[in-house]
């Protein structure tokens, strides 16, 4: 019980073993609220709260989500089949439609049925597209907007934008509240991916060529996404939409490397090669995809989450890059 003996409402969060679904259980206790483990395996070790576990199975189309929901108020949906470089699967395409669309739909199915108020869902900014214009010259960008046309690119991308229309449409048969945030890249402790690799080159102190980059690029910081989530969770009015979520500040890759050279206490060894030939360059390699990430903008308008939301980040760019660096 709470305060005055009101009741402690029991979030539930699926994928509650990953790089996002661990920060949320802490954040849900910091806001004095109970956090339920939803997780495929009842004997998942890794998560960093002692807190309720309940297995659920595989998450899919069939996934039998009834007595795990039992109790709880509201569902933060971390859990996804998650953006891989270099897919094995025979059909990527199905494989993520199993697990995003599918799976999503199966829950919000069942937290409609099962007494559920709210559903969070954490989608992706790639429903978007993958990049933003931006113009040198004058240092201005056109930033992603939650009305602008969909324009999935991959099998990810596609399978997380029909798990949004496939909850969006639940919402509006059942009256389940859902609020889907989608998350640029997200980075803190444990990120894998482009941002981790870019870490452990500054940290080695290599002369990186990414001096001549001039592009803007969002970012969230995990422990800024989890207190959102929460703040969506467990606000008293009713949530409805899309929102993008950022950390407010957008930054340039030579600008994000000097900036982790610091948290690391390293020099940023810097060097101006033009984008064109690394452009060359990693296209001759078969990495043309990654270096384009590095120079290419992607930039995101956070605003609406201020104003409809009332949130603003808790954690700077730099504290969530010296928690990364530190790994903590």
């Amino acid at each position: 019980m709470g305060e005055e003996g009101t009741p402690v409402p029991a979030i539930g969060v699926t994928g509650a073993n990953g790089f996002v679904g661990r920060v949320v259980l802490r954040a849900i206790a910091d806001h004095g609220a109970r956090p339920v483990a939803l997780v495929r395996d009842g004997n998942a070790v890794g998560t960093v709260l002692q807190c309720e576990m309940r297995a659920v199975g595989a998450i899919d189309g069939r996934t039998e989500w009834r007595k795990a929901l039992q109790g709880c108020s509201t569902v933060i949906h971390c859990a996804a089949r998650v953006h891989v470089m270099r897919d094995k699967a025979a059909d990527p395409l199905d494989a993520f439609r199993k697990v995003n669309r599918d799976g999503t739909r199966r829950l919000a199915e069942s937290c409609a049925r099962s007494g559920v108020r709210r559903l969070v869902v954490v989608s992706t900014v790639k429903v978007n597209g993958e990049a933003t214009p931006f113009d040198p010259a004058s240092g201005e960008g056109i930033p992603f907007t939650a009305a602008d046309t969909p324009l999935p690119d991959d099998p990810y991308a596609i399978s997380k934008y029909e798990a949004e229309a496939a909850v969006t449409e639940i919402a509006a048969e059942t009256g389940l509240e859902v609020c889907i945030i989608r998350p640029p890249l997200v980075y803190g402790p444990g990120a894998g991916g482009n941002l981790e690799r870019l870490l452990r080159l500054v940290r080695a102190g290599l002369p990186l060529p990414f001096g001549a980059i001039r592009n803007r690029r969002s970012l969230i910081g995990v422990r800024n996404l989890a207190d959102l989530l929460v703040h969506v969770a467990l606000r008293e009015t009713a949530v409805g939409g899309v929102y993008l979520a950022s950390d407010g500040e957008d930054v340039s890759t030579p600008d994000l490397v000097r900036r982790m050279a610091h948290a690391l206490g390293r020099p940023a060894r810097l060097v101006p090669v033009p984008v064109g030939f690394l452009t060359a360059v990693a296209g001759l390699a078969g990495r043309r995809a990654d270096i384009e990430r590095l120079t290419g903008s992607l930039q995101v308008d956070a605003r609406p989450l201020a104003t409809a939301l009332g949130w603003m980040p808790p954690q700077t760019l730099d504290a969530g890059l010296r928690e990364m660096a530190d790994g903590e």
